[in-house]
């Protein structure tokens, strides 16, 4: 205990650090502005969905050797894999299947890699405040897109740096940081030594996916992060659609990655201090008004009302990756957290299909009335499914 108390607060910094840098990921929207005119929207729009399912196949296979390989060792893979994608994109001139081998591929395996291992191993240190650790660490995780993703957007500008240095750099970045994380990045004496004894409550994997709250669990981050992740992906064009002018737009869908931060350390904190069955219901009611507010907002062509729906939508998205980890280590066990997380965190599959199917209902409606009365629908079922969801 006293080695815990006095140090997790620097590890807890140092995982913050490193998924500050891994988030970049993320920035995807900004970093794809020098590809356009290489490749189509279609295939830009698929190259972050690649990356998004290589991002939790990365994650399924840290855990998966997390108990035969050293945190050493999967760090020094994934700067490797990530300092490798990044460079191969920005080398790729005009060949889809490298770009896509490059960032999906590589970058998104070592980015998965890099963010089970950092969040199992910091986790491992607050066993009492699972929820404000865990909120910590994924709001760094999405502050990343919206501060690397700026620094990028100018560095692009630079006729002397230019988009390919950019990424090279960026690579080289993520990947001397990621080798510094192999260093330092360590659990608590106590927690490794649990990793070879079962507690009661430990449970393996094997057994996790064959009870019912798992998969409870699965359809209602689904639903939430399909949900917020539909809603945020229209940004600036929703809010030209509500009336608010071209610099207004440009603002406030520039806010959405704050609030998708912020729910992510409020959720956390929730978790900690509320008991679960409010914390259940805060986020179902969140995850609700806020798609119900931005379909009020396009019936009244409220500007005001359609910045706070899709703000609120930002902020909902968030509470998905915290109380996702939270729930995990809170129902099933720290042993075999760093296999069982990943295994739930595969809801971003599904969920990373619903940014292209709600712009292909705008595109076939013609406005965004009938996509917002799905998504609100879906919260509702995501509601009761939430609110079934019980430790066993």
């Amino acid at each position: 205990m006293t080695e815990q108390k006095n140090n997790r607060s620097l590890r807890l910094l140092l995982g913050c650090g490193i998924l500050l840098v891994a988030g970049i990921i993320y920035a995807w929207s900004i970093l794809n502005k020098p590809l356009q005119q290489s490749f189509s929207k279609t295939e830009l729009s698929f190259c972050f969905t690649l990356t998004l399912c290589f991002f939790c196949l990365g994650g399924l296979v840290s855990g998966l050797i997390s108990n035969k390989v050293s945190i050493f060792i999967r760090m020094i893979l994934a700067a490797v894999c990530t300092g490798l994608g990044f460079t191969l994109s920005a080398v790729q001139n005009g060949n889809l299947l490298l770009l896509y081998l490059g960032y999906g591929v590589l970058a998104g395996s070592g980015i998965g890699i890099v963010y089970n291992t950092v969040i199992a191993a910091t986790n491992a240190w607050f066993p009492d405040k699972k929820g404000l650790c865990s909120g910590a660490l994924m709001m760094c995780f999405g502050f990343s897109a919206l501060v690397f993703g700026q620094l990028a957007d100018k560095l692009f500008a630079v006729e002397t740096f230019g988009w390919q240095r950019t990424y090279q750099l960026l690579g080289a970045v993520a990947a001397v940081v990621f080798i510094a994380g192999a260093w330092l990045l360590k659990m608590p004496a106590a927690a490794a030594k649990k990793q070879l004894e079962d507690t009661d409550g430990d449970v393996p994997t094997r057994d996790m996916i064959r009870r019912i709250s798992f998969w409870k669990l699965f359809v209602f981050f689904t639903l939430l992060a399909a949900v917020g992740s539909a809603a945020i992906g229209f940004g600036k064009d929703y809010f030209l659609s509500v009336g608010l002018a071209e610099n207004a737009a440009v603002t406030v869908a520039g806010l959405l990655s704050i609030f998708n931060g912020l729910g992510r350390i409020v959720s956390g904190m929730a978790f900690d201090r509320l008991s679960l069955r409010k914390t259940q219901i805060l986020t179902s009611a969140v995850a609700i008004v806020s798609p119900l507010l931005a379909l009020l907002a396009v019936v009244m062509n409220a500007g005001w009302l359609g910045v706070i729906g899709l703000c609120l939508c930002g902020f909902t998205y968030g509470f998905s990756p915290t109380m996702s980890a939270a729930l995990i280590a809170a129902f099933y066990g720290g042993k075999y957290f760093p296999l069982n997380f990943p295994v739930l965190n595969l809801v971003l599959i599904p969920a990373s299909f619903s940014s292209t199917l709600a712009g292909a209902l705008v595109t076939a409606s013609g406005n965004y009335l009938t996509v917002f009365v799905v998504l609100t629908a879906l919260s509702v079922v995501g509601l009761f499914v939430n609110l079934s969801i019980k430790k066993a």
